[in-house]
Formats: structure tokens, sequence, C-alpha cells
């Protein structure tokens, strides 16, 4: 018996979801907001409340059984379940791809957009608590990561006072780096999603065991 394939769906079907009903979340942001949660070790985190967290807590107008079950297919059955394969050590997770040019508007374009998917994969890891029992493999990653938010807040700092003052110096330099920052910042959420799903499925093991009779 051959194992049924995962349900996908492509870039653009979710962007055209997300902006139909106008989703405050931009698709970069949504796609590590969903990975995060699917890592998370807090049992509360599921597909139906991340995706409701997207519109604020709130499901968006949805006018017909087929807008639901449109909703449901390209966001949980496509997009949510193809990123589980990143559960596994073999299937890293890669950001999406963004233009590396040495001009203000990219650079802080390149630094936000990083921003906005480190933002996404934290709030969907922590899934609303304050703090979260991580492994030390995975609190240092999620360390790392805050480091690695500010030194992207810099980035947007630099080009922002580039541009008041019209200038290009280090732009080549932030730019350089920006880029090599994007490996690093893969490699880190990696690490985290692999210890986090493995404590979240200790957690759900003794769980089910806690509940059976002796």
């Amino acid at each position: 018996m051959y194992a049924r394939p995962i349900p996908t769906a492509n870039d653009n079907q979710v962007r055209a979801l997300l902006a139909r009903y106008n989703c405050p979340v931009p698709y970069h942001a949504v796609r590590t907001r969903f990975l995060g949660s699917i890592a998370s070790p807090s049992l509360s985190a599921s597909p139906f409340s991340t995706v409701q967290g997207l519109w604020d807590g709130r499901w968006p107008a949805l006018e017909s059984v087929e807008a639901i079950n449109e909703l449901v297919g390209t966001l949980i059955n496509g997009l949510w379940n193809s990123l589980t394969r990143h559960q596994n050590h073999s299937e890293p997770f890669r950001l999406i791809t963004l233009p590396i040019l040495a001009t203000v508007s990219n650079l802080r374009t390149h630094a936000l957009t990083r921003q906005q998917e480190l933002d996404g994969f934290i709030e969907g890891l922590f899934n609303g608590a304050d703090d979260l029992a991580l492994s030390s493999g995975a609190a240092r990653a999620v360390e790392r990561l805050a480091d690695a938010r500010m030194t992207l807040a810099g980035i947007q700092a630099l080009a922002s006072d580039q541009e008041t003052r019209g200038g290009q110096d280090n732009l080549f330099i932030a730019a350089r780096h920006a880029q090599q920052m994007s490996s690093v910042l893969e490699h880190e959420i990696h690490t985290a999603v692999i210890e986090c799903t493995r404590a979240r499925r200790i957690r759900l093991h003794a769980t089910r065991f806690a509940g059976k009779p002796h």
C-alpha cells in the first residue's frame, strides 16, 4: 500500500487567498508561524487556532461552504501539511528567496522580511506563552535567532540612515552580511524545529501513557 501524498498549495494560491481576505500577516511570515506552531512544545497549538490567529483570533468573513473548504484546503490541508515535512532532519526549512542588491530600498526590504519571518516563527513556537521549557539545544537556537533579529533591526536602521543622508557607505558590506545571514537563520530554525519536535513527541507520548490504565 502506498502512502497518500501530502496535499500541497502553491505560493500563488496561498498569496491570493491571504490577499482576498485581507490577512494582516504577510505570506512569508505565515509560513514561519505555521512552522513554529507545528514544532511548538505547547500541546495547545493546533492548525485551526493558528490559522484563526492570522486574523487576530477571528475567522475572516466566509460566505459559503465552498469558501470554508477553500480556506481549510489551502492553508491547512495544503500549506500547513506541506510544512510538516520539515520536522525531519533531512528536510530543512528554507526562507523565501530574496534578491540581494546594494541599494537602500532593497536592503531595508530584505532585513524587514527576514525579521518578519523570525517573528512569525517565534510567535508560532511560543503559541501565546511567555516562556517555554525548551531543551538546551532549542534554547540556544532561539537565543541566536533573537540576536539575529537585533542585527536585522540594525541593518534597517543603517538603510534608513543612508537614505536620509543620500549615501552608500557600508551598504555593500551590509548587503553581503544580510545574504550570509539567511543560511545561518535557516540553520537555527531547523535546529529549533528538530529539538522542539522531539520534545513535543515525548510530551505527547507521556500524556497518552499517563492516560492508560495500569
